[in-house]
């Protein structure tokens, strides 16, 4: 598969943002493995912008770490600095499913009950807090309020 080409430009703009990225794949003394290609593929699907730390001293087998990786798994090289290789390809676009359209479910708390009395340890209550719930500073469940009905008369005016 060829390498994407990019321009200065853009070139330019993934090294500024991939300046505060950690490095998430690396290649150890074993060189580039089937299994190094396979995390990196992983990582670019994932991030579309990631660093490779390579621990080989040699700057010729570096050098070529970078231009096979660009070129089999199909990506832009950004940038070379050092140990350090900079890859960008496009991330893919999901498909959203049917269940990506719900709204949050239950979600369960642990809330904290003081006792008046000096010395005695607080209670520990798990409370279930719906969709259509909120967890007030004290600890009770109170429901949403419902949003007012508005005519559509009123809505034309405004």
């Amino acid at each position: 598969m060829p390498q994407i080409q990019l321009t200065p430009s853009q070139r330019k703009e993934y090294r500024a943002a991939a300046h505060h990225l950690d490095p998430v794949v690396m290649v150890g003394n074993d060189g580039l493995t089937d299994n190094v290609k396979r995390e990196v593929d992983a990582a670019l699907n994932a991030h579309g912008l990631i660093k490779v730390r390579v621990f080989s001293d040699d700057r010729v087998a570096r050098e070529g770490v970078f231009q096979a990786l660009a070129n089999e798994l199909n990506a832009a090289p950004i940038q070379h600095i050092g140990k350090l290789l900079v890859l960008w390809r496009p991330k893919l676009e999901k498909e959203r499913s049917v269940d990506e359209d719900r709204m949050a479910g239950p979600r369960d708390f642990k809330v904290l009950k003081y006792s008046k009395r000096a010395g005695q340890r607080p209670e520990v209550k798990t409370l279930r807090v719906l969709g259509n719930q909120r967890l007030t500073a004290g600890g009770n469940v109170k429901r949403a309020k419902p949003k007012p009905q508005v005519s559509m008369k009123k809505r034309s005016q405004t």
